[in-house]
């Protein structure tokens, strides 16, 4: 190691949140000895977790003894080895002495209400022989004093190196160089600095150069993964750091090895199950929340991106960058009931539709399957159509039925075509219209069910409207419930895959709904459908 500037090679350990660490024993091989060949200064082989079993070809172990087994004939020259502790899942116990061990170091990885157990567990395993790297999860949340004292008691522990990690891609080059300084300015100048970037704002590369170009006067050491491989927005690419360092710090780190070991052991994963920055990511890091927050909100598919940023905005500070289900939820909810008096509405729609037949078309495989027997029951029976959340091409609908933002949003431009200009729209008081009023608006909260999973199906959200109006009789047809393996929806576009994981509690759902509503409206499906009633379904 030279002129004070290291590079830590991660993807082993970070990358394997998208394989779950499974990269095959050829894999970890053909890495580990590429990323030797190049000269880095540090690589991290994997994790240290006692809850997962042995596996050669996996890089998350739950022992130190483990290492040995995957990577023991392997020679890693002047390469310092690691492996990582997420705190509290792995002990102590699991932990051989470094001169039996094959790792020369251990990273302790931790939020920051774990900061003093975290850190006396760092204690424990520098007595063992280990260089401890202590890494402060998602630096960005901590204030300037906790700042202050998380580096004092890091000074009493005195690890190897102390870590900022960047958990949600939050920091921009100068926010980054305000923490730096602070800690620099009063961590023992002995103990060396370390960087971890995530690529939420694509800032990954430009954040690691700038903590490397900060001039400070101590060991500085920042991670990089092959091609940016690892958790969420992917990480710094190790290779364009090389590339930089070879440069600016007269390194000599081979590069063309690390685009060997890309394409040979990398590059297969990304095709897979991508990674790098993307517009999920990018909402969660603008709005300093937990991904898992927008995954909740865009899952829902029911909401644009400027409301969802609207009700991200709305979680209080301390919960941002938690896992709060029911909190998001109660937002969500909250958000959609934009309440209205809604009884002249239900006046003028009672007078258009009660005592009248009425089909009620969605968008299930079905429709284009049975398009002959729609079409032939619309022309013997003439009932009145309403579509739920989309145009049919091949049918004449009287009226749209429309709960969903993103499915009104699809439809914007068909709306203004001449042909379906004069269609009448029966929005819920949760969607807004570009321009003026929707001719009829029914109030959000009193159609959906709070209690249940998805509280906002949208047919039984118009059923329970056609109660309301009296209506007595329907006719569905294209609303076929969910399966699991096939396509749900005649658009592949509007297919909704998390709901497949979903799909009996969906159907089941349908069935209770249809049987409790059956003396108040009585439905036939002239499609065949996964809610009809099945015999002994309970």
């Amino acid at each position: 190691m030279t002129k004070n500037r290291y590079l830590l090679d991660c993807t082993l350990r970070d990358g394997g949140y998208i394989n779950d660490w499974e990269f095959g024993h050829d894999n970890l091989v053909n890495v580990f000895e590429r990323v030797v060949a190049a000269g880095v200064d540090v690589i991290e082989i994997g994790f240290l977790d006692e809850r997962r079993n042995f596996d050669i070809n996996r890089s998350i172990m739950p022992d130190t003894a483990s290492a040995e087994k995957i990577y023991g004939k392997l020679k890693h020259a002047h390469t310092m080895v690691v492996g990582m502790i997420d705190y509290g899942t792995c002990d102590i116990t699991h932990l051989q002495p470094c001169k039996e061990s094959f790792l020369d170091g251990i990273r302790v990885i931790f939020k920051k209400e774990k900061l003093l157990p975290a850190m006396e567990f760092c204690r424990q395993v520098k007595t063992l022989g280990y260089k401890v790297f202590a890494q402060l999860v998602s630096v960005s949340s901590y204030s300037d004093e906790e700042l202050k004292s998380a580096v004092a008691i890091a000074n009493d522990v005195h690890p190897y190196a102390l870590s900022m990690v960047d958990t949600y891609g939050l920091l921009n080059p100068t926010s980054l160089l305000h923490i730096l300084k602070i800690i620099d300015s009063s961590l023992d100048s002995d103990i060396c600095l370390g960087f971890h970037a995530h690529n939420n704002f694509q800032l990954g590369y430009i954040n690691a150069m700038t903590v490397l170009e900060s001039g400070i006067s101590r060991d500085v050491l920042v991670d990089g993964s092959l091609y940016g491989m690892g958790k969420s927005a992917g990480n710094a690419p190790l290779e364009l750091i090389a590339m930089s360092m070879n440069e600016k710090f007269d390194k000599s780190y081979q590069v063309s090895e690390m685009q060997e070991a890309i394409i040979t052991s990398i590059i297969d994963f990304q095709k897979k199950s991508p990674w790098g920055y993307q517009l999920f990511y990018y909402i969660a890091a603008s709005n300093r929340v937990h991904p898992n927050y927008v995954s909740y909100l865009m899952n829902k598919r029911t909401l644009s991106i400027t409301e969802i940023n609207e009700i991200l905005q709305k979680i209080p500070e301390d919960q941002k960058l938690k896992k709060n289900g029911k909190l998001i939820e109660e937002l969500y909810l909250n958000y959609q009931k934009k309440d209205c008096n809604d009884q002249e509405t239900l006046q003028r729609l009672k007078t258009k539709l009660a005592n009248q037949k009425l089909l009620v078309i969605g968008p299930g495989t079905s429709v284009k399957k049975c398009e002959n027997l729609i079409q032939n029951y619309i022309h013997e029976e003439k009932p009145i159509v309403i579509s739920i959340n989309y145009i049919p091409d091949s049918f004449n609908v009287d009226y749209l039925f429309v709960t969903n933002n993103s499915r009104y949003l699809q439809m914007a431009s068909k709306l203004l075509d001449e042909k379906y200009y004069n269609i009448p729209v029966i929005a819920s008081s949760n969607i807004t219209k570009y321009d003026g009023n929707f001719e009829y608006v029914v109030n959000y909260s009193n159609l959906i069910d709070e209690k249940a999973e998805f509280p906002d199906n949208s047919m039984c959200m118009l059923i329970k409207l056609l109660e309301k109006i009296d209506c007595k009789e329907i006719t569905l047809a294209g609303l076929d419930g969910y399966t699991a393996d096939n396509v749900n929806y005649f658009d592949a576009d509007k297919e909704y895959s998390f709901l497949k994981e979903k799909a009996e509690v969906l159907n089941r759902y349908g069935r209770n709904f249809f049987r409790m509503h059956n003396e108040r409206i009585q439905a036939r499906f002239l499609t065949a459908s996964l809610y009809e009633e099945k015999k002994n379904d309970y």
